[in-house]
């Protein structure tokens, strides 16, 4: 029940960020509803069908859709409240990319996976909803970008690995798990830590040629 309720958690997080980045770029109702369900399920869905959980739980039971458009309805109606909170898409979309990594993790570990592969779910299932939310958006996934956004996920899916290897309590390692992957996160947007991207020789000076056209 504990992990129910932290994927229901998971599945409102998400579904906030989805919605408000549809807000943001001025969507209608039914915009903003579809992004709130493509980010908040994308996640689960991919982590259940990499397990062979079928259909995928977002698709089979319905307090998952009800989630998903009670939180873009209370974005859509309420955004002035949720744009005070500061950068609310990214602590949403770090809060969701926290719960989803450990929990895909952990289903992967109760479907019999190796932890390496538990570890690799927990991060995709992690990234799925920030992928799909994005990508609706005609937007450079932010996994694709050079921030600190799988491999935080990745840390979080592995602490909850390391600590079912060490025979610790499950609900403990999803808990450490997430609260590893969601400060990491955090840090990273404050910290503007950013992994290392590929020079091209030559690409700046042509980026500034086209800004003066």
């Amino acid at each position: 029940m504990l992990l129910t309720l932290f994927d229901y958690l998971g599945t409102f997080v998400f579904a906030l960020s989805g919605a408000t980045a549809g807000v943001r770029r001025r969507l209608d109702v039914f915009g903003v509803l579809v992004l709130a369900f493509a980010a908040a399920s994308a996640g689960g869905i991919l982590r259940d069908v990499l397990i062979g959980a079928l259909p995928p739980a977002a698709l089979r039971d319905w307090p998952y859709l009800a989630i998903a458009v009670v939180a873009g309805l209370i974005v859509f109606f309420f955004h002035a409240q949720v744009e005070r909170l500061k950068h609310p898409v990214q602590i949403f979309d770090a809060a969701g990319l926290a719960l989803f990594a450990v929990l895909g993790a952990q289903k992967a570990l109760v479907y019999g996976l190796n932890p390496l592969a538990a570890a690799l779910l927990g991060t995709l299932s992690g990234i799925g909803g920030g992928m799909a939310r994005d990508i609706l958006l005609a937007e450079i996934p932010t996994v694709l970008r050079a921030e600190v956004y799988a491999v935080a996920a990745l840390a979080g899916a592995a602490m909850v690995v390391a600590m079912d290897a060490a025979g610790l309590d499950l609900h403990a390692g999803v808990i450490a798990g997430g609260v590893l992957c969601f400060v990491i996160r955090i840090a990273a947007l404050r910290r503007g830590w950013r992994l290392a991207v590929a020079s091209l020789a030559g690409a700046e000076p042509k980026d500034d040629e086209a800004q003066k056209r």
